[in-house]
């Protein structure tokens, strides 16, 4: 019995053999990808201190625990290379090919990064369309 079903492709080839290889990164270590737990671990500790912030002295507005997320990440990245949670998790926030990261990066990443949607998308390298948008690269340290 034939089927009209074509064959199964091979497999690609084209994949990296790590996140990072095609940044020239890398695999594990200083300047490797910083993976998605120690990423979410940070989104968690920053997000933890916003609440907290806005609890003491917000009542607990929806607004203010974000504005207050978005103004620890801009100023944090801006100054320490990292917020306090990427930092807690041994990580920083670096431009592509390397440098400064400067000024004007962190506050588009961050205005990206609390838009949701690009912080969820990302590529074959684990960087969001929030890091890709501005040239940068979350890396361990």
């Amino acid at each position: 019995m034939s089927s009209s079903a074509p064959p199964p492709l091979p497999p690609s080839d084209d994949r990296p053999p790590y996140p990072g290889h095609d940044l020239g990164l890398p695999e594990s270590g200083p300047r490797s990808i910083g993976r998605f737990g120690r990423r979410l671990i940070a989104l968690v500790i920053d997000w933890g201190i916003a609440v907290l912030v806005s609890v003491l002295f917000f009542h607990y507005n929806s607004l203010a625990t974000l504005g207050v997320f978005a103004l620890m990440q801009m100023l944090f990245i801006i100054t320490l290379g990292g917020s306090l949670g990427h930092i807690a998790c041994r990580m920083r926030v670096v431009p592509l090919p390397t440098g400064y990261i400067g000024v004007w990066r962190p506050i588009v990443r961050t205005i990206l990064l609390c838009l949701v949607i690009p912080a969820v998308i990302y590529d074959r390298d684990q960087r969001g369309l929030h890091d890709r948008a501005v040239g940068a690269v979350l890396v361990r340290i």
